[in-house]
């Protein structure tokens, strides 16, 4: 009846999801997951090739993660924010193309008649007990330390392939857990795996009662050791004669044998759970002595936020594209300041996501056609866009496809790196804003921490640091310097098995060459006659978390010997009394 009541002819209310790997992601009581084909709405009507995407797994779950804080049950409408505005950023993200356009244009299109609008409130409150129904039997896709590198979507479903990279595949399943064996082939194996870390071999028997009361305590160790140890359990009752052979000194159950790096550590028996788990902890403490940082009590540093810096305040978008003169009538820009606007005006359950391939296609050409003094204007459409989760994830992956470098941000970065000091004011300004707004998505950061981004983002901010006539520009610079040394402080910790804000796991440290230039600057700066000030203090954060649990052998700990970065720190004078403590903190870290 669309035709007599709308004006208008409509085929079909259309409901859509997307399949990986057999499951199915739609978007009704929030994000939701089952076997592919099996939701409450029945069998699909349509199965549509969307292409391949070659991102790892872990990388589609976290951006799924964050599409979740968008794509809240509470936030579901009918005609503004649906399952199809989910599947079409979903596949954005995916193969960087939305969803058929008839399908995401049908609820405005309704909306355009009068009777449409009229009846609005009544066809969302009859559908939503159908459109937010419970999933029939959720599924829950692989966890990202289980994912293999890559999934393939093809015909709509993905699929994995799974490969065998040696010994870190063979080491990450002998790890985490106990290995029951019953051959010395077995042990060897195993026992190889640990050279470099340790192992522990628990002799047990099933006719020993007292073994028991150390099994659950042994299985829990060896999920908490995680990679850094080996634990193997042989049964006597089960093995083969050769592990007699090998260990005929083994005459009682349960005995424990420990190695530290291929070499026998220690031997003894007894089912005593404390015990056990002294002798472990010990072991894992000879074999990965920790850090003398970690011991050290620095509340003050420790307690700093490490959020990201962001620059969030949008300008006039009409002035900003009036600049650009006949540049900015590339449809491009009109779709993404459109964009802006409405997740400005009423967020981003209102703000369904643009054409991003073209945005990104425009802001490559926009270095050759913009001349330099304008060039800042496509540079702040991007940072501005960048505040949404969904763009900047977008953004992170944007490399055709495959895992590499972001390509769009990095001809962005690396243009105006090759500018150096050269560079107008403003195009630096807003570059070192639109950095910082790179960290918004937690998928940005193994590229961030990563050359060839690392290298062009400590350039232009030691660049920046330099210059003594924007005070501005300086400030914008330790900002990003901040969220550089946070990130990577994480990451470092994350080694340490300490506690982390949110990285992603993937993520590696920034090169020793490249903290130590980080860290030449900050110390610059503090080295200066500048009395106390907000901008003394990021610089004295990003130095101790630069600082804290670096390679005691490394490049940063011979840099801070050479420019005496403790009596640096030592002289700041702070006027109030934590950050006084603060000083001390870091001072102490530097000087060990």
């Amino acid at each position: 009846m669309s035709q007599q009541f709308l004006g208008i002819q409509i085929d079909a209310v259309y409901h859509t999801s997307i399949v990986i790997e057999g499951i199915e992601y739609f978007y009704g009581g929030g994000v939701q997951t089952c076997r592919a084909g099996t939701t409450h709405h029945g069998r699909p009507l349509e199965v549509i090739k969307l292409g391949q995407t070659s991102l790892p797994l872990e990388v589609i779950l976290e951006y799924l993660e964050s599409l979740k804080t968008i794509y809240t049950a509470e936030a579901y409408d009918l005609f503004l924010h649906n399952c199809n505005n989910f599947s079409n950023d979903f596949a954005m993200f995916l193969v960087g193309k939305s969803i058929p356009v008839h399908i995401t244009s049908l609820p405005q299109d309704v909306l355009n008649t009068p009777f449409g609008q009229m009846l609005r409130p009544q066809l969302d409150a009859m559908m939503r007990p159908i459109t937010q129904a419970p999933t029939p039997q959720p599924l829950q896709p692989k966890p990202p330390a289980q994912a293999q590198p890559a999934a393939n979507m093809n015909n709509g479903v993905a699929s994995n392939g799974s490969t065998n990279n040696g010994n870190g595949t063979t080491l990450a399943a002998s790890t985490g857990r106990v290995n029951n064996v019953t051959t010395i082939k077995e042990v060897d194996r195993i026992l190889e795996l640990g050279n470099d870390r340790c192992a522990i071999i628990f002799f047990t028997s099933a006719t020993c009662g007292p073994c028991k009361l150390v099994y659950q305590p042994y299985d829990d160790l060896a999920a908490e050791a995680g990679s850094k140890c080996v634990f193997i359990k042989i049964d006597f009752t089960r093995a083969d004669g050769s592990i007699n052979t090998r260990y005929p000194n083994v005459r009682a159950t349960p005995t424990f044998i420990t190695y530290s790096k291929g070499a026998k550590q220690d031997e003894w028996s007894g089912a005593d759970p404390r015990q056990l788990r002294t002798n472990v902890e010990s072991l894992l403490n000879a074999t990965f002595p920790p850090h003398p940082h970690l011991s050290q009590s620095t509340p003050y540093l420790l307690r700093q936020s490490q959020r990201p810096i962001t620059f969030t305040k949008v300008p006039p978008l009409e002035k900003v594209v009036a600049k650009m003169r006949d540049t900015g009538k590339d449809p491009a820009v009109s779709t993404i300041v459109s964009f802006i606007n409405a997740r400005e005006k009423s967020g981003a359950k209102e703000a369904p996501l643009t054409q991003l391939p073209q945005f990104a296609g425009f802001l490559r050409k926009s270095t050759a056609q913009l001349p330099a003094e304008l060039l800042f204007t496509a540079y702040d459409l991007l940072r501005v866009a960048l505040t949404d989760v969904r763009v900047a994830g977008f953004f992170a992956e944007e490399h055709k496809g495959v895992t590499g470098t972001p390509a769009t941000v990095y001809h962005l970065l690396s243009h105006v790196d090759g500018l150096g000091d050269t560079a107008p004011y403003p195009l630096r300004l807003t570059t070192l804003h639109l950095a910082c707004n790179l960290f918004t998505s937690p998928l940005f950061v193994p590229h961030l921490l990563s050359a060839p981004l690392s290298s062009a983002l400590i350039s232009i901010l030691a660049t920046s640091l330099l210059d003594d006539k924007h005070p501005a520009l300086k400030a914008s610079a330790l900002s990003l310097a901040l969220n550089l040394a946070s990130s990577n402080h994480q990451v470092r910790m994350k080694m340490y098995g300490s506690n982390v804000v949110h990285t992603l796991s993937n993520a590696s440290e920034l090169q020793d060459s490249e903290q130590t230039e980080l860290l030449a600057s900050l110390l610059e700066t503090l080295g200066a006659e500048d009395e106390w000030s907000a901008n003394k203090k990021m610089a004295l954060i990003a130095t101790g978390w630069l600082a804290y649990g670096a390679d005691m052998d490394g490049e940063l700990r011979g840099l801070c010997c050479v420019m005496d970065a403790a009596g640096t720190v030592g002289r700041i004078s702070a006027k109030a009394a934590e950050d006084r403590m603060l000083v001390k903190e870091v001072q102490k870290l530097l000087e060990i």
